[in-house]
């Protein structure tokens, strides 16, 4: 494809002064058609990160490019969109136009997205930007999903004009999104578990204060955490193979940045942590916790574990560990007698799925292999108390932690809820379909509302509330 490189880019370019209010106001001809502000996670993919950023501060203005390592997300939002309000307020004809037009470019992996996708949420914006995603870290499941691919589609600029011509054509889908809100008692004198920061947990996870006065656990010394994610909740198995290569990726960064090593790591994880014979060493999840769900507003009920499912599964989209989909394309025999409906990313359900070990995610890998499907659910509950294990694993998009259990008459309670939407940019062709696509004339209904009755702990994901950001070389 061959570019006029300086008219091609004018199409991309948002001038100083709309970013920064100390910039010199610039007198525009027109609005460019696709303005992008664009985030790089400069330490992600290895050296990646750092040469992606190096080109689009050269293509483009570079102070529509940012770098994560030297600023975060919030902060840069609030600062942008703050200035765009004082310059509307002051008469600028070209920023409503700009708003409607503007685009979020961001490169990272699936961490990286959810951290950004959280702060957009948690900011409300009145006209929030569609996100497109550049496949740069582990896990990149995100950038599958909606046509970006598996693999840094490269850091040269041909191929950075090239991703750009993408952008401007993509079209925007709706997204769920999947708040989390976990209520433990603190530890008393620290953990053995040594899970990964306040309790080392993952970023994605912000402490708040405590429950609702009205919450049964609104008291002394029990601790709420809450997040959201975009892609999947596990338990078991996945979260506990993924925490292990986390922690051999923090000790030899260098052996195994590699694509294909990370692959051969993770087969080699998940068999020296007896994946492939669990009923020796690890207990069931119908051991571990209580699970309730809701597919239907108000109606709860407990959900029936089989004694030899030992992960669980909560996912958002079609793609997981590499762009698989555990969940598979039910037959209509199937979907009758489990009250089971097509699978969207806009339909405010997510799907519950089982592995027994791992030969059994390893059917995944075979046409039409699938895990056991659990439900679809609207909100979705796991009650974990003294019993089976003194901990067990768990990971939010790419994310993971070891997790202590309760040791005492105590609760540890996660639960995940349908909070919203966010606004995507997806090609055409991409894997991910949405409800109200013409296509698919199913007449599945969802509610997007949010319920006014709830606490203020779930009225956010909590990604906007700190500006002090761990170290980003975290992130996937």
């Amino acid at each position: 494809m061959e570019f006029d490189s300086e008219n091609f880019l004018k199409e991309f370019y948002i001038p100083s002064y709309m970013l920064n209010p100390q910039a010199k106001v610039e007198c525009l001809p027109d609005i460019p058609e696709c303005p992008v502000l664009v985030f790089i996670n400069s330490r992600s993919g290895g050296q990646l990160g750092g040469d992606l950023l190096i080109t689009y501060r050269t293509v483009l203005n570079k102070d529509q490019v940012f770098d994560l390592g030297e600023e975060p997300s919030d902060s840069v939002l609030r600062r942008v969109f703050l200035n765009l309000e004082m310059l509307k307020n002051n008469g600028d004809e070209f920023v409503p136009k700009l708003e409607e037009k503007l685009k979020i470019v961001v490169a990272g992996g699936d961490g990286t997205a959810g951290w950004l996708l959280g702060v957009l949420s948690d900011l409300k914006l009145s006209r929030p930007p569609p996100v497109a995603t550049v496949p740069l870290g582990t896990e990149n499941n995100v950038p599958f999903a909606f046509g970006w691919g598996k693999r840094n589609p490269g850091t040269d600029r041909k191929s950075v004009m090239l991703f750009l011509e993408r952008v401007r054509k993509a079209k925007t889908m709706s997204l769920d999104s999947w708040h989390i809100l976990m209520r433990m008692r603190a530890p008393k004198g620290g953990s053995n578990c040594n899970p990964i920061a306040p309790l080392e947990l993952p970023h994605s996870l912000h402490a708040f204060r405590r429950v609702s006065s009205t919450d049964d656990l609104d008291v002394e010394s029990y601790h709420t955490f809450r997040g959201g994610f975009w892609n999947y909740f596990s338990m078991g198995m996945d979260a506990q193979v993924s925490y292990a290569f986390h922690s051999e990726r923090k000790l030899h960064l260098e052996k195994i940045n590699r694509k294909l090593i990370n692959q051969s790591t993770y087969a080699k994880l998940g068999g020296t942590r007896g994946w492939f014979s669990p009923s020796l060493v690890h207990p069931s999840s119908s051991q571990l916790c209580k699970v309730k769900m809701m597919k239907n507003h108000g109606d709860w009920h407990y959900l029936d574990i089989p004694p030899n499912i030992r992960s669980i599964v909560c996912l958002n989209l079609p793609s997981f560990s590499g762009g698989l989909n555990p969940w598979g394309t039910p037959n209509n025999n199937s979907r009758r007698s489990y009250d089971l409906t097509p699978t969207y990313v806009d339909d405010g359900l997510i799907e519950v799925i089982g592995f027994k070990d791992a030969w059994h995610g390893l059917v995944l890998l075979a046409r039409k292999g699938h895990g056991t499907r659990l439900a679809q659910a609207h909100r979705i509950q796991f009650e974990f108390s003294k019993g089976a294990a003194d901990h067990t694993y768990m990971a939010i998009d790419g994310e993971p932690w070891r997790q202590p259990l309760p040791s005492d008459d105590e609760n540890v309670v996660v639960e995940i809820s349908h909070f919203g939407q966010v606004k995507m940019l997806a090609t055409y062709d991409c894997v991910s379909k949405s409800m109200f696509d013409p296509s698919y004339n199913d007449e599945t209904n969802s509610d997007h509302e949010e319920d006014e009755s709830v606490g203020e702990e779930w009225r956010k994901f909590g990604a906007a509330d700190s500006f002090k950001i761990p170290d980003i070389s975290q992130l996937s």
